[in-house]
Parts: C-alpha cells; structure tokens; sequence
C-alpha cells in the first residue's frame, strides 16, 4: 500500500467526523445491502430508485441517471462525501429542500450513495 493512501486511511480512522479523501466508495459492490437499506429508509415513497421494487415515486425527482448528474438538487456538487451527506441530513446543504431527514446513519448513507453514483 502507497504510503499516502496509508496516510489518508489511518486520517479518516482517527478522524470524529469521517474522510472526505474516500479513496474508494463502500457499497460499490453491495448493491442488495443498498437496495434494502432504501427500502428500510422509504425513499422510494418519494424516489423512482432504478432496480428498487418499492419505489413508487411520489412526488420526488427520479434517481435514474444519479451518478450522471453533475448536482444534487441542482444545487450541490455531485460527489459521494456530498450524496452521503445529502442523504442524512439535506436542510444542512440545502436549507429549504422538501427532502426530510430520514435518520439515516452515517454508514448506511455511504451505501445508499454508493448505489446512487452507481446508477449511470
């Protein structure tokens, strides 16, 4: 292992608030622990989520083509620290967006954003 990706791994282990520098995204090979934590979570009683059979797509914008889009609620840089982020807590990034926050923990909304990026 490179010395600075060692460096970048042992920062995020000591760190309180998580990496920024992700090196590599959790769930990019997890897609069923995504697909359920998004069933867990409800977002498809807003979202049409690609390859999620409870998603109905209420009234929120379709999640196909996500890892295409160069924003989040058109607003937001794209990326998987800004999809995670977005998915716990959206009013921080975005202070009058209907999107609630879900509870999401910060784990789980790694691999829901993993899914996300993944979806091109």
């Amino acid at each position: 292992m490179p010395w600075g990706h060692a460096l970048v791994l042992l920062a995020c282990a000591v760190s309180a608030s998580g990496c920024s520098a992700d090196p590599e995204p959790v769930a990019a090979a997890q897609p069923a622990k995504a697909k359920a934590l998004l069933a867990q979570y409800q977002c498809g009683s807003c979202h049409q989520i690609p390859r999620v059979p409870s998603s109905l797509a209420g009234g929120g914008p379709s999640l196909n083509g996500f890892g295409r889009r160069s924003y989040i609620a058109g607003e937001v840089p794209n990326s998987h620290d800004a999809a995670a982020r977005w998915i716990m807590a959206p009013a921080s990034l975005v202070p009058d967006t209907q999107m609630p926050a879900m509870g999401v923990s910060p784990q789980d909304a790694r691999v829901i954003a993993s899914y996300l990026l993944a979806l091109k």
